[in-house]
């Protein structure tokens, strides 16, 4: 790729400005995630309704995840990420024209919400599949790449973004999606700058994936690549059992914190301050655990505390227990995302980044739905409890998957797997400077 340093002990300088759009969006994405349920519940206080506004970003992955990672594989990466965060900045700019003209209604939200959506699986896609491409999947500094894209997306829609947008939101309730618009126009200004990645030529894309038969059959070769692929499956099984176990709880948290530990309203809050917090520092961290553990050893150790954790949040008898609880099931989560981004970065084949990254995505995406539902049967069968009891028994359950998926040997081997080999001319050119150094030490003796 043209304009592209190797990693050599450091980032190279591309990687800030794609750091730096990171940063930019995740802010504007905690301030639209804090606004939009504001804004919608200004127009309606009926509960399914909110909630389908909620919902709606979501849909597209469930509809088209699957052609949008082909999609991805066929267009150029750069391109594609700074085009749809311009199409997202003019797109945020619909509710702010709309408050302005007094005409905002439900099904405007729920048509932008879908469109962003739709926008955040392709540049999601493009950006896992980007990142290798910068940094020659090198995974020293994938791992520190991801670490610093995730601790500050983190940080930007965890920590500052949401107390940001509900104070733009008192001000003028259209404020916030005006800064989120700004937000994305900076992210495209700054990605736009970024190296091209490589072009990928149709007849390329034959000759590795076999005949070609449509989109639909490049997504299902990326798909069969995951299945049947142990390592990339592991990856993909872990974010969906754990999607499953959290959103169990997740839809009577509220309630759960309320009468079972006794925490107010303002409290609320602080306890899911809790689990950023552990988020930004499992996501620092991660690559020295890595380091310590060996990546398969982190992931499968990870995989326990998180059980463990969500174990002593369901039976904690107060709100400091629980928080701490919280702070260390967050840890275990943002270590986790770096690992597992590494790891499948690292492996992967380039033309086929974005179809796997979009069926990982796709399998997580799909299993919270069934973990809300199982979730409000537990609560509603068994009490408050049982959702994080059964949740932390499915995640403590994914620890033996994962320590048979994604050993620290499988992890070895497909990272050894995915190493370029030496072409003929490097190995001559090995061998020739290897027999004039013998000649030189020969001659000097």
């Amino acid at each position: 790729m043209t304009g592209i340093q190797k990693v050599t002990g450091g980032l190279p300088p591309a990687f800030l400005r794609l750091w730096a759009a990171s940063g930019v969006s995740g802010l504007g994405d905690g301030v639209y995630l804090a606004a939009l349920p504001l804004l919608a519940s200004s127009l309606t206080h009926d509960p399914f309704t909110l909630s389908l506004v909620a919902a709606t970003a979501l849909v597209p992955w469930l509809l088209f995840g699957l052609i949008g990672g082909a999609l991805v594989d066929r267009w150029d990466r750069q391109r594609t990420m700074w085009t749809v965060d311009a199409g997202r900045a003019v797109l945020l700019a619909v509710p702010v024209v709309a408050a302005a003209f007094d005409v905002l209604s439900i099904p405007l939200l729920v048509g932008v919400a879908f469109l962003l959506g739709t926008g955040q699986l392709l540049f999601d896609t493009a950006a896992q599949a980007y990142i290798p491409e910068l940094l020659s999947r090198e995974p020293a500094g994938l791992r520190v790449a991801n670490s610093r894209l995730q601790a500050t997306t983190s940080a930007g829609e965890g920590f500052v973004g949401p107390p940001t947008g509900s104070v733009l939101f008192t001000i003028g309730r259209a404020v916030p999606f005006a800064l989120d618009a700004l937000s994305f126009a900076l992210s495209a200004i700054l990605i736009r700058t970024l190296p091209a990645g490589p072009k990928r030529a149709e007849a390329s894309d034959k000759a590795k994936d076999g005949a070609r038969g449509g989109i639909w059959a490049e997504a299902r070769a990326g798909a069969s690549y995951v299945f049947h692929h142990r390592v990339l499956l592991g990856l993909a099984l872990r974010p969906a059992i754990g999607n499953i176990a959290f959103m169990a709880g997740e839809g009577v948290l509220v309630l759960f914190a309320h009468e079972r530990l006794h925490i107010s309203s303002s409290g609320y809050g602080l306890l899911l301050a809790c689990e950023a917090v552990g988020g930004l520092a499992g996501s620092t961290f991660a690559g020295r655990i890595g380091e310590r553990l060996g990546t398969g050893g982190a992931l499968t150790a990870t995989a326990a505390v998180e059980g463990l954790a969500l174990l002593g949040f369901a039976v904690s008898p107060g709100a400091v227990p629980a928080g701490c609880c919280l702070a260390v099931l967050g840890a275990a989560m943002g270590a986790t995302m770096v690992l597992g981004a590494t790891v499948r970065q690292s492996i992967v084949p380039a033309e086929l980044m974005g179809r796997v990254t979009a069926v990982t995505r796709l399998l997580a995406v799909s299993a919270a739905p069934l973990g809300a539902l199982l979730g409000g049967f537990l609560a509603s069968s068994y009490g408050l409890r049982a959702p994080f009891l059964v949740g932390s028994a499915l995640l403590m359950a994914m620890t033996f998957v994962t320590a048979s998926l994604t050993t620290n040997h499988r992890v070895e081997d497909a990272l050894a797997a995915a190493r370029p080999r030496p072409t003929t001319a490097e190995v001559t050119e090995d061998v020739e400077v290897t027999k004039a150094v013998a000649v030189t030490e020969a001659a000097a003796s």
